[in-house]
């Protein structure tokens, strides 16, 4: 019998790691019926069975109860590692923290102060935006939304702080946003209006490295169909505010826990009005990209044209699959019908962006325009990344050879392009770890900044002749 908790939905999956034991496990793989069991929901007769299926749900479930078991060590290492860095670089360097200590004089860090810098922070300490990418160039949206996906890790205080004295623009707002079935507060984003080219922009976080609650929406394999718009992964219609036995209304009521969908929606609708020319964008990274797309595919579900003819486009980068074919249909309707540019950057041999698999399995489709860089950064205008699955054992050797390189293009880079190129200690770590994880390593933000800035104006101009893509041009921005 259907749960009164997925009514909205006629045809589903539910995992539940919390229901399942070490025993059933390790029976997944042989046992039948798997719809009858605790741990697996789904309508009956509903759910295909093979071993394929079997074995990435068992992934899937044991990813998840492991990282229920690993979620508070593994946010204390988190925190004693953002600790040491942000010590580190308070007191100027490793040296000096010693001295200081001697001296009984070390400066002491605020995790809540504008000053602290996230892990990921810690790997790309640039905050400016690039000063040889104006307003009304090509490339200005796209080097934005990089920008904003990637401060997007930060506290509030960084962020309003950098949109304030770096940016030069009006900070709207920082939220942390409630997760119906986590039942906490862990989906971030904020917003800023950017008045030179009067565009306001969204910036969804991404997955946090410490974050047990993100791997595990990342990791939930779990689905919904609607009748609507297709079949779509479950972690991220939670973590944008899937309401518990209602799934998407138009409106809530409950303004004491705002889910990160409705609120947002409200906060555009107060600041644009028919009396103004003021447009938006969306941007996220990782999860944050996932979340960027599906937040105009819900505006789409419940028909705001209002807002939708508002909106300038969807920035995504490394952002992983979010639907199935028919998601895809309906989405590549709806920016066509509205001339929403949404453009999916995919940096060379990120992991993320080629999962969920686009397989006989999942069925998870990519759609929109990707912008695919190589590890010169060098781009291209292709409808799918290349390797679109990852999963050739055959191709682990020249991934390995190429994060080899890009080590060693760390060091290269800044003599040629300049000193804000020179990469911190935290990546070159990062890239020695990458040496054994390519595809993990591969998707940090620092790699999408350097590709939104060191991208050919060629590319846009390509991109706006692309018979998919009837954009609207704003404030002359195709110079």
């Amino acid at each position: 019998m259907a749960s009164q908790s997925h009514k909205f939905s006629g045809n589903y999956l539910v995992l539940r790691p919390n229901e399942v034991s070490v025993l059933d496990l390790f029976r997944l793989l042989w046992d039948h019926e798997l719809e009858k069991k605790a741990f697996v929901e789904c309508p009956p007769g509903k759910f295909q069975e093979n071993i394929r299926r079997k074995w990435l749900i068992f992934m899937s479930l044991s990813s998840q109860k492991m990282l229920l078991h690993a979620a508070k060590p593994q946010r204390w290492i988190g925190e004693k590692l953002e600790m040491w860095v942000n010590l580190v670089s308070l007191n100027d360097n490793i040296f000096v923290l010693f001295f200081n200590l001697l001296r009984g004089k070390v400066k002491m860090v605020d995790r809540e102060s504008e000053a602290f810098v996230s892990f990921i922070g810690s790997l790309d300490r640039r905050v400016e935006l690039d000063q040889n990418i104006k307003p009304g160039d090509c490339r200005y949206f796209g080097a934005l939304a990089a920008m904003a996906a990637k401060i997007s890790y930060e506290n509030q205080a960084f962020v309003e702080r950098i949109v304030r004295d770096y940016w030069k623009m009006e900070f709207i707002g920082y939220y942390s946003f409630w997760n119906d079935y986590q039942k906490k507060s862990n989906t971030q984003a904020f917003m800023v209006h950017d008045k030179t080219t009067d565009m306001i922009i969204v910036a969804f976080r991404g997955t946090e490295p410490f974050n047990a609650d993100d791997w595990s929406t990342d990791l939930d394999l779990s689905w919904y169909e609607l009748d609507e718009m297709g079949k779509i992964h479950g972690g991220f219609m939670k973590a944008l505010g899937l309401v518990m036995e209602k799934g998407w209304p138009p409106h809530i009521d409950d303004d004491r826990r705002p889910p990160a969908y409705y609120t947002i929606r409200e906060k555009l609708k107060q600041k644009l009005n028919p009396n103004n020319k003021t447009r938006f964008m969306v941007a996220g990274h990782s999860l944050g990209g996932a979340l960027s797309i599906l937040f105009a595919a819900v505006l789409a579900l419940h028909k705001e044209t209002w807002l939708l003819n508002r909106m300038e486009g969807v920035y995504t980068f490394g952002q992983p699959r979010v639907g199935d074919k028919k998601f895809k249909e309906f989405m590549e309707l709806q920016l066509r019908k509205h001339g929403i540019r949404y453009l999916r950057y995919v940096y060379c041999n990120d992991v993320v962006p080629r999962t969920p698999t686009d397989d006989l399995t999942f069925l998870y489709k990519h759609f929109g325009t990707c912008l695919y860089f190589n590890s010169c950064y060098k781009g291209k205008v292709l409808e799918e990344q290349p390797h679109k699955n990852y999963i050739s054992l055959y191709a682990w050797i020249p991934r390995f050879l190429n994060s080899g390189w890009e080590l060693v293009r760390g060091f290269i880079l800044p003599l040629i392009k300049g000193p804000e190129y020179k990469e911190t200690w935290s990546l070159i770590v990062l890239r020695l770890w990458g040496l054994g994880f390519p595809g993990l390593s591969a998707h940090n933000p620092h790699e999408y900044v350097n590709a939104t800035r060191l991208i050919s104006r060629r590319i846009y101009h390509q991109l706006q002749h692309h018979h998919h893509h009837p954009w609207k041009t704003i404030n002359g921005s195709l110079k």
